[in-house]
This record gives structure tokens, sequence and C-alpha cells, in this order.
């Protein structure tokens, strides 16, 4: 799992380029560019060519027109901007729920909805649905409602009384139930709160139908679901996962770490779209329950597999609650909230035997941790577990790792974890930040902070919580204005440079692949994306608006606008 031989592999890839380069002609080149390779240290340049699926040769176009031969494909940019593919290190990918579900918000950008929409939805998916069989939404956003006010049971009773009915908040912590749901489980007023979630109440102390965290696994035992032939599932998985690969090369992702609930049936389909030539962007899978179990009962470790599918760490292992859904873990009490800290999801005792147990296997731990308190006892654990199973460079994931102070950063550099953070929450999550304020906002999504200590931070969209658009999350952590014009924790703003490489090399390097991709090298994966303008010279609040003209994965244009 250690990133072992990174020098001999640039070494190696360096020269195989300048063999393949000087054995004959480029498969493929783009001429007349303006092509930010970041590689380190390296300048702008105007052309680049490919061969065998990688890069071979950058330079100026006389320079790469001296590898065209009779059957080189030419792509004149036309001083278009050029970079590497964009890699996002955090994402659910839930193709499923987009092609098959009731989808009752934007889950690609910034849209409000009413709850007379919200209903009028579900009572259509009600209508054809046998009673006592759950009705849900998908991708709602509670800050992204036209009448400005919470969604509430009262709304769902309007759906149907005959039906358990769900909004699930596409940040994944909470949801909001109908009086049938909490019926069939069991909750009343007067319910107590689990470790790890709450049953939210009125002003009146009746039940409002929110439910957080770890709250609300009591409502996957009741109600009824359909059911699926084997044959049926692999179908529905094999369109999804086919699906959600064209979407993520039209915004210019040519790599992704998907993390699924249902992992296996993800992984054959995944194998299946690739077997067909479908699977359009490479793959950093997640792996969790039953999978990881036989993984480590196998010695399977991270790294199995190849360029375009490889085993990856596991899925996000939740310390605390949402940070949108205001439920993370936080050291000060939320604002109006009679002393609400969040929700801590885990024991430090539990928390420090699953880590030591995934560390000691040689799988790449990946904890979700949003607030200061989370990301506290994540590092008490893989610090545990870095005494205990001394392992080089291991590379530890810290998903989301939201809310930093001074001592949080110290102990994420001497450790070596890698911050997947939150990438178009500035933008699009803009409108939740007033719950914090500027003081915390100062501290949250702290790319800033991370680069100044050396940490190598990566961008995770979070998908479904967050859009997974690329250049909205660079502009978010160029500007760190959101879509509401407000602007919030400027101290954290980097420059465009840094923010394209947090979302290329910083990402490849999350995955210990930075030797094979994330720049336009001499030797690495001819993985980049063309896009209209240059986000480097554009203002910096259309950078969101650039189009992205072409996505080339392994050379192959996969997306063309």
């Amino acid at each position: 799992m250690a990133g072992v031989g990174l020098v001999t592999s640039m070494a190696t890839n360096r020269l195989w380029a300048k063999g393949i380069a000087a054995a004959g002609d480029a498969d493929s080149v783009v001429l007349n560019a303006k092509v930010y390779t970041v590689e380190p240290g390296a300048k702008p340049v105007e052309a680049f060519a490919v061969k065998a699926g990688r890069f071979i040769a950058t330079g100026s176009s006389d320079d790469i027109r001296a590898l065209v031969g009779k059957n080189t494909r030419t792509f004149d940019a036309q001083q278009m901007t050029v970079v590497p593919g964009f890699i996002d290190c955090h994402n659910h990918a839930v193709g499923e729920q987009l092609l098959y579900d009731v989808i009752v918000g934007n889950p690609y950008g910034v849209e409000f909805v009413t709850i007379a929409s919200i209903i009028e939805k579900l009572r259509a998916k009600a209508k054809e649905t046998p009673p006592g069989y759950w009705v849900e939404g998908y991708f709602f956003d509670d800050t992204k409602v036209k009448d400005k006010r919470q969604l509430n049971v009262h709304d769902l009773d309007k759906v149907s009384s005959e039906h358990p009915v769900a909004v699930n908040h596409r940040g994944y912590h909470t949801a909001y139930y109908n009086s049938k749901a909490l019926e069939l489980a069991g909750i009343t007023r007067d319910t107590p709160n689990p470790p790890g979630g709450t049953f939210d109440h009125d002003e009146s102390g009746a039940l409002n139908g929110r439910v957080t965290d770890r709250a609300r696994a009591v409502f996957s035992k009741v109600g009824k679901r359909p059911t699926y032939t084997p044959t049926e599932q692999i179908r529905r998985s094999r369109d999804a996962m086919a699906y959600i690969s064209k979407q993520f090369v039209s915004y210019g992702l040519t790599s992704v770490h998907h993390e699924h609930f249902n992992g296996p049936d993800a992984f054959r389909a995944l194998e299946t779209i690739r077997a067909e030539g479908e699977l359009l962007h490479r793959v950093y899978f997640a792996i969790t329950g039953r999978m990881l179990d036989e993984f480590i009962d196998s010695g399977v470790r991270t790294g199995l597999g190849d360029e375009w599918l490889r085993i990856g760490g596991t899925f996000e292992h939740a310390a605390d609650g949402s940070f949108s859904e205001r439920t993370m873990a936080m050291s000060v009490p939320y604002q109006g909230m009679n002393g609400y800290r969040g929700n801590v999801t885990e024991t430090q005792e539990s928390l420090d035997a699953w880590v030591a147990r995934i560390h000691r296997a040689g799988i790449q731990v990946n904890c979700h941790a949003n607030g200061d308190v989370a990301i506290d006892m994540v590092l008490t654990a893989l610090e545990r577990a870095q005494r205990q199973y001394p392992i080089v460079d291991s590379r530890p994931q810290i998903t989301h790792c939201t809310l930093i102070n001074d001592s949080l950063l110290d102990r994420i550099k001497v450790i070596g974890a890698v911050p997947a953070v939150f990438s178009t929450y500035a933008y699009y999550n803009s409108d939740k930040f007033h719950f914090y304020g500027q003081d915390l906002m100062s501290r949250c999504m702290a790319f800033r902070s991370f680069i100044d200590k050396g940490i190598i931070a990566a961008a995770g969209s979070d998908f479904p919580p967050g859009p997974f658009a690329p250049l909205m999350g660079i502009q978010g952590m160029v500007t760190r204005t959101g879509w509401n014009g407000e602007t919030w924790g400027p101290e954290q703003r980097v420059t465009v440079a840094e923010a394209i490489k947090i979302n290329t090399l910083n990402g490849a390097y999350a995955s210990h692949e930075e030797h094979i991709k994330g720049s336009i090298t001499p030797g690495k994966l001819a993985d980049y994306v063309v896009l209209s303008d240059d986000p480097h010279t554009v203002t910096a609040d259309r950078i969101k608006d650039i189009k992205v003209v072409q996505t080339v994965t392994e050379g192959n244009v996969v997306h063309q606008s």
C-alpha cells in the first residue's frame, strides 16, 4: 500500500515515453492549446502527443508536429485550455437513484423547489405503489425550498396515509417521515433519542418528522420495498452505472473514487460495463460489509486491480454527522439549538478497534469526520493503530475533514492523512453557512490551511450531498463566494492553479497513483479535459460556466460537447 518505488516509477514512465516517441508516429496530438500540465515546476506548453494511451511528449506545436504521421489524429485546440482529467475522491455514484427513483431536488446544481411540488411527485408515486410499500423522494435540500420553511410530517401526511413516506435529504444524514412511517417504526413523542441520532420535535413537543443519523436505522426494518429478480437487479445496476459514467465524463471527471452502499452489485456492474466498453472513467472502488470482510480474510490489500478498476480503501466509516444538515460533532454548540453539539456516531473504543483492524490488513483507512470532535477521534484511532502496526506511507483518508484547528493540522501532517474535502460546498451550500458563522467558517473546508501546512488535500464532492461538477468546485475554492453572493471564510481561498492541482494531481496522490496520472507528463495516462475558456483568466465568478469541450481518457474522446 505504501508509495514504494515512486521515483523509480516516474523515471520508468519518462524512459518509456522517450522510447515510444522515438519509435514512431503518435496516435494523436493536441496543438495550438494552452496546456496546464500541473507538473510541479513546469510552465504551460502549447501541445502534446499521445501514443498507446499515454502522453509521450509535451512542448511547442512545432515540436509536437514532428511526431505527426499519416495515421495520427490531430486536434487544433484553437487556443482553448487543456488540463489533466479531474479526479473526485469521494462520490457515491448513485446512478440507480437518478434513473429509477423520485427526484425532488436538482442533483446537479442550485434550484429551488416548492413543498407542493414534492407532495405532488410523491402522490404520483403513491398512486402506482401498493399500500404498505415505501414511497420515497431523493435529493431534497432543506435550504433550497421556495416556501422558506422546513418540510414536516404534516406535509408528508398529505401524500398518503396508507404508505410509509420518506423524503431523504441529499446529505444522507437526515430524512423526513410521515405519520404512517413513524407509526410502523413505533416512534412516539416520548421515544428517547438513540446514541448518535435524534427524533426531532416541534415547539409543542410533537414529532415533526425529521430524524437524524443513527436514529433512522429503525425505519429500515418496517414497511415493504420492491424486490427484483437477480436478472432484473443486474440489469438495473448495469444501466445505472453506464448512465453515471456518462454523467461524470460530461463534467470532465476521468477518475472517481466510488463509495457504494450496495458494494457487490456495484462492482459487478462496473465489471460488466467495462467489458461492454461503457466504462468511460477510472474507478477507485471503496469496499465495505461482506466484501471488506472477505478481502481481509483472503489477504487482499488496497491497490489490487488495474488502471481502470482498482480496489481502494474502505467505504467511509462515519464518526459523526453532517455539515450541511447541521449534525456534525463540534466542540462548540450550534447557534440557537439549545446547546446541541452534533452527533458522535461511534465510540472511541469501537473506532480504535475498527481502524486497527483495517490498517493492520493493509487496506487504506477511510473515515468520515466533519466536526473537530470527530476529526480528533479519527486521528487518535489512526495514531494508535500506527504505533501498534507501523506502515510507511499508508495515506489514510479523512473524508470531509471539515472543521479544523491548528492542533488537528499538526496531527494530520504527522500521520500523513489525506483530507478529502468538500469541493462544491463553498458555492452550492453557502446558504447554510450562517448556521455556523464567520469564525467557524474560517476553519471549514480549509484548503488554504492544508496547503500552508504542507498537507496534500484532495477534492471530494460527496455526491449526492454536493454536486460533482469540478469547475463549480474550483470556483468555490478560489472565491469562497456562493451562489447567493455571500462570501464565507475568505481566509481559505486558493489560487486557480492550486485548485486545479487539488482536483487532479492531489486526487491521484490520494490513491497512490500520482506516478501514473494527475498531470500531463510523458509516460502518464493520457487523461485530459479541453475547456472552452481558461480558468486562470476568466473572471472568477464565471469559472463554473466554462464548458467542457472534450473529455479524454487513455487518449480516447469519451465526451464531446
